[in-house]
């Protein structure tokens, strides 16, 4: 029977970030991503009672178009596990290591933006977890999946202009402004991240 495999990878000298591929019977509870603080791994159904709450928290989600009902929780829930399948990413659930609690999620997603295909990063992290750097830790282990393990030469985020805290994720990941676009009816900033030596 085989197991799960670990992957260490360094990207551009960056922190070593430990990518796990799961072995085939585990698949759906074994973490994709690991970082010092946090496990990402595939949500599912049982997951829908943190997603749920976390979408509809008003603070939380106040840079999207909206909050999320419970049913809209679990189509959400649904388009990731179709992203997974289609894809082999999507929004993964986020939790912390040292007590193994959801924090939010965090992931890739492919985009389309102004008629071309993108990759993109994610991530909604629960407001007590705040301040702490978890988001920036989280983006950080996609930006680098990105690049070492799927090849990728970019990655970008959308990011509302006056949502300040995404802002400064970037910054802290090296994103760069490179244009501004309408996306789900809101102006947002396209920042890019570009993998060394490309």
């Amino acid at each position: 029977m085989e197991r799960a495999s670990e992957l260490y990878t360094r990207v551009s000298g960056r922190e070593i970030v430990k990518e796990i591929v799961p072995d085939t019977e585990s698949a759906g509870k074994s973490p994709v991503l690991e970082t010092p603080r946090l496990l990402l791994r595939e949500m599912d159904v049982g997951d829908l009672d943190f997603i749920a709450s976390l979408l509809a928290d008003p603070e939380v989600m106040r840079f999207f178009p909206k909050t999320y009902s419970r049913e809209e929780a679990a189509a959400w829930v649904r388009r990731q596990q179709e992203r997974y399948a289609r894809d082999g990413y999507g929004y993964w659930l986020a939790l912390e290591k040292a007590t193994g609690a959801p924090v939010g999620q965090a992931g890739l997603i492919a985009l389309e933006v102004d008629g071309a295909p993108e990759l993109g990063i994610g991530y909604i992290i629960g407001g007590s977890y705040w301040r702490r750097g978890l988001a920036t830790e989280a983006a950080a282990a996609c930006r680098d999946h990105a690049f070492a393990r799927l090849g990728k030469a970019r990655v970008i985020t959308l990011i509302r202009p006056e949502n300040a805290p995404s802002l400064g994720v970037a910054a802290k990941l090296d994103m760069r402004p490179e244009k501004r676009t309408m996306f789900a009816g809101f102006e947002h900033l396209v920042l890019v991240a570009t993998r060394q030596g490309v």
